[in-house]
């Protein structure tokens, strides 16, 4: 009986495999591309391991202008779109999930609703606002668009974590004193960590990553573009520098794989807990 699940399993398995070899295969590929030389990335043999490892790329990755303030403006943006949508989504999800009150199922489907627009349909409209506002070319303006981005989904997540926690617990708490937003604050929301960090990872791959809106919202200010843009127009004097480009893109993604590694446990058990729960 064993042996004939473990068989029609295997195809399950085997697709399984194959889906991953097939997305982990360009981060190999931009990985082992950012330590192999020159001469081994423009041969005409190429190789699936390096034949020699040199760290000459990374550095003029590192040395190249801008890199550090790139760095900087990807930084402030992404942890200020995270830190706004917690803050906003955390009163907004306490609300639908322990309060009733008139318009909450419209509410709750006009977020969805948002989750599910393509946010590459909004770039016309959103840079007609910001140019009418004179808010183009200004990094707050790239902040308030990935805070919009990321709010919906941290809704979502955050009510669905917030109805797993009893109510009783918050309520025990009021009977001995606390006020609502007290009892809140000292029992139900040390008990929201793995929520919070997986709806913060979320925001902070969106917003890290985006290349879009941060492209077309910051045009003559190039000292506030963000690093995927820069990335995008990184060469030298004969072209594109694929070892150099690919070591910069090394770095670039190397932040949101540790805190991924970091916080998997945690993570998970959000993103369960906010699946589970209506």
């Amino acid at each position: 009986m064993t042996t004939s699940r473990a068989l029609r399993r295997l195809p399950l398995h085997l697709g399984a495999a194959v889906t991953v070899i097939v997305c982990l295969f360009p981060v190999y590929w931009m990985v082992t591309t950012s330590f192999k030389p020159s001469r081994d990335i423009q041969s005409d043999d190429p190789r699936l391991l390096p034949q020699s490892w040199t760290l000459d790329h990374f550095r003029r990755a590192v040395d190249a202008d801008g890199f550090g303030l790139f760095w900087r403006n990807s930084v402030l943006v992404t942890l200020g779109a995270v830190l706004l949508a917690l803050v906003v989504a955390l009163g907004a999800s306490f609300a639908v999930a322990r309060m009733r009150w008139r318009g909450r199922r419209q509410f709750l489907l006009m977020v969805f609703v948002a989750q599910m627009a393509p946010w590459e349909s909004l770039i016309i409209p959103v840079y007609i606002i910001a140019r009418d506002t004179d808010m183009l070319d200004r990094l707050p303006t790239l902040t308030l668009v990935y805070f919009v981005m990321t709010l919906p989904f941290t809704i979502v997540v955050l009510r669905g974590f917030i109805a797993t926690i009893p109510p009783e617990l918050e309520e025990s708490a009021q009977v001995d004193g606390c006020t609502r937003l007290g009892a809140f604050r000292h029992v139900a929301f040390p008990l929201l960590a793995p929520g919070l960090m997986a709806t913060s990872l979320f925001g902070y791959i969106t917003a890290w990553n985006e290349f879009a809106y941060a492209n077309f919202l910051i045009i003559k200010q190039q000292d506030h573009r963000t690093l995927p843009v820069w990335l995008s127009s990184f060469q030298n004097t004969f072209g594109t520098d694929w070892g150099a480009t690919m070591a910069a893109s090394t770095l670039f993604a190397l932040p949101a794989l540790v805190v991924f590694l970091l916080l998997q446990r945690q993570v998970t058990s959000g993103f369960a807990a906010g699946a589970v729960k209506g």
